[in-house]
C-alpha cells in the first residue's frame, strides 16, 4: 500500500486554503452529509431508530456517564476535546460522539476509514476552517474504523487538531496501544466502552417494543420475558444485534403477535462467536487459556478452548500452543506432558475437525490436572545468561573427544572415567568449565515427578561429595609419604 498525500492535510492549515478551494468543499455533494442528523424513515432499521438521544436513553457505561465520570464531565461541560472511544461494536462509540456534538453545539460530521478516504477528509478540513471563521461553531469530525488507517494518515491529523480546525473523535473496536499512533493518542484521551451487560440490553429491548414513535409499540407485539433474556444473551453485549434480532423476531409474528424464545431463536439463526483472529481478542483468549490450564483449573482452560475453537482459531496454533505449556509450565514435574500434548497434535492431523477437537481437549485436561513446574524453564534461562557471559569458556580436557593420536598426547580425555562403570554408578568429576564449577542452574521442585528426581540428585551429590573427600584424604595420605621419604632421605645423606 503506497503512502496517502500528506499534503492533502498539512498543507491546508494557513489562510489560503479558505479561498477558493474551501468554497468548492462546501458546495460539493458530499455537504449534506455533514449536516445534523436528518429525521429517519419508518422503515429504518430498528438499531437506528433507537439510537439514544439524550444520556438518560444511554445504556450501560456507567463507569464513564455516571456523575462526576470524566465523559459526562465532558458532555456536561460542552467543552470540546478530541477523544478516542474504544469498544466492541454495538456499545455506543457513534451515539456518544453525536452527544459531545449536541452538547458543544458543534457541528457533527461522521465519517469512515473504511470507505471514505483522504480526498474526504480535505473537503471536511476545508469545511470546518470556512464555518469556524464564517460562525464560530467548531465540527467534531467523527472517525469510525480509525486504526483502519495507516500510521502515516493518522499523523496527517495531529496540526488540525492542534489548532483547533477539528476535535476528532476516534472510534475503533482495536486496541489503541496498537491501532493508534502514539503523538494521537497523547493528544486524544482513551474511553474504554464496555459491552452491554445482559440487563441493559433486556431494558432497552422492552423499550422498543413499547415506544410507539422509534420502535414497535404501535405494532401491538408482546414478548415473553425468556425471548428478551434470549435475545440479550446472544447479542453478546451488542445493543445493534440485540434490536435486530428483536425486529426480525417481530417480522416474523406479525402486528398483534408474541414474540417466544423459539421465535427468538429462529430470528437470531446463528450466534457468532466474538473472536478476531488477528487482533487484540486473540491474545486475550490465549492468554486466558494458557493462565487456566497454569492456573491448574480444567473447566475454564476447556472453556476457552472451546471459544477459541467456536471462533475460527487454527487447531494447529492451539496444539502447538498446549506443546509450549507443556514444557513451560509442567515441565520435569510430570514429563508425559510434552508426549501427550504431541499426540493430541497428531491425533487432530489425523483426524480433523471436529473429531480432532476431543484429542486437544483431552490434552488441556491432562496438562491442567498435571503438577505444575518452571524449573526447566528458569533454569534454561538463567543458563542462557551464563554461556552467554562466558562464552570461550574451554572445554575442560578430561571430557573432550580425543579421536586422534595427538589429541590423545596432548591431554584430550585424559582421566575421564566413564560413570556407568563407577561404584554406584556415579563418578567424582566435574563437566563445568573451571570458571563454572560449583552452579547450580536447575533445581527440581517440590512436586510431581521432580520430587523423585531432586532425590536422585541429592544422592548423586552426596556420593560425588563422599568420593571427593576420600579422594582428597588420599591425596593427602600420598603428600604426608613423600614428604617423609623426603625427609628420610635428607637424613640419611646428612
Amino acid at each position: 500500500m503506497t503512502g496517502p498525500d500528506l499534503s492533502l492535510f498539512a498543507g491546508e492549515s494557513g489562510e489560503s486554503g479558505e479561498s477558493g478551494e474551501s468554497g468548492r468543499g462546501l458546495s460539493s455533494p458530499r455537504g449534506p452529509a455533514a449536516s445534523p442528523e436528518p429525521p429517519l424513515a419508518p422503515d429504518a432499521p430498528l438499531a437506528a431508530r433507537m439510537r439514544p438521544r439524550g444520556l438518560e436513553q444511554v445504556r450501560g457505561q456507567t463507569h464513564l456517564l455516571d456523575e462526576g465520570k470524566p465523559l459526562r464531565r465532558m458532555l456536561e461541560g460542552g467543552r470540546l476535546q478530541s477523544c478516542i472511544l474504544w469498544g466492541p461494536p454495538g456499545s455506543g462509540k457513534t451515539t456518544l460522539a453525536r452527544l459531545l456534538a449536541e452538547r458543544a453545539d458543534a457541528h457533527f460530521v461522521p465519517f469512515s476509514a473504511v470507505t471514505e478516504g483522504v480526498p474526504r477528509v480535505r473537503e471536511i478540513l476545508a469545511e470546518a476552517r470556512v464555518r469556524r471563521k464564517a460562525t464560530g461553531r467548531g465540527t467534531i469530525l467523527f472517525c469510525d474504523e480509525i486504526h483502519r488507517f495507516n500510521r502515516a494518515q493518522q499523523d496527517a491529523f495531529l496540526p488540525h487538531v492542534e489548532d483547533g480546525t477539528i476535535v476528532l473523535v476516534g472510534a475503533t473496536t482495536e486496541n489503541p496501544s496498537f491501532e493508534v499512533n502514539r503523538p494521537l493518542l497523547s493528544r486524544a484521551p482513551v474511553f474504554i466502552l464496555e459491552p452491554l451487560d445482559e440487563d441493559a440490553l433486556a431494558e432497552l429491548l422492552a423499550e422498543a417494543l413499547a415506544d410507539p414513535e422509534r420502535g414497535l409499540g404501535d405494532a401491538g407485539i408482546s414478548a415473553d420475558p425468556a425471548a428478551l433474556a434470549f435475545l440479550g444473551r446472544a447479542a453478546d453485549g451488542d445493543a445493534r444485534r440485540a434490536l435486530g434480532g428483536l425486529e426480525g423476531a417481530a417480522r416474523l409474528v406479525g402486528p398483534g403477535g408474541r414474540i417466544t424464545a423459539e421465535v427468538a431463536a429462529d430470528a437470531l439463526q446463528h450466534r457468532f462467536a466474538i473472536y478476531d483472529k488477528g487482533g487484540e481478542e486473540h491474545f486475550n483468549l490465549v492468554s486466558a487459556l494458557h493462565k487456566s490450564v497454569r492456573g491448574s483449573d480444567p473447566d475454564a482452560a476447556l472453556y476457552w478452548l472451546s471459544r477459541m475453537l467456536r471462533g475460527g482459531e487454527d487447531p494447529g496454533y492451539l496444539a502447538r500452543r498446549l506443546i509450549r505449556m507443556a514444557v513451560e509450565d509442567i515441565g520435569m514435574a510430570d514429563p508425559a506432558a510434552l508426549p501427550q500434548a504431541v499426540a493430541a497434535r497428531d491425533a487432530f492431523e489425523m483426524l480433523g475437525s471436529p473429531e480432532g477437537d476431543l484429542a486437544l481437549a483431552q490434552a488441556v485436561v491432562y496438562l491442567a490436572t498435571a503438577p505444575k513446574s518452571n524449573r526447566v524453564y528458569r533454569a534454561w534461562k538463567e543458563v542462557g545468561r551464563a554461556a552467554a557471559e562466558t562464552a570461550s569458556a574451554p572445554v575442560p580436557l578430561h571430557i573432550r573427544n580425543a579421536p586422534t593420536a595427538p589429541m590423545k598426547a596432548w591431554g584430550y580425555g585424559a582421566g575421564y572415567r566413564y560413570d556407568p562403570d563407577e561404584p554406584e554408578g556415579v563418578s567424582a568429576q566435574d563437566f563445568l568449565p573451571d570458571d563454572l564449577r560449583g552452579n547450580r542452574w536447575y533445581e527440581p521442585g517440590p512436586y510431581g515427578f521432580e520430587r523423585d528426581i531432586g532425590k536422585r540428585l541429592a544422592w548423586w551429590d552426596a556420593r560425588r561429595a563422599e568420593m571427593r573427600a576420600g579422594m582428597q584424604e588420599a591425596s593427602n595420605e600420598a603428600s604426608q609419604e613423600v614428604s617423609q621419604e623426603e625427609a628420610t632421605g635428607s637424613d640419611s645423606a646428612g
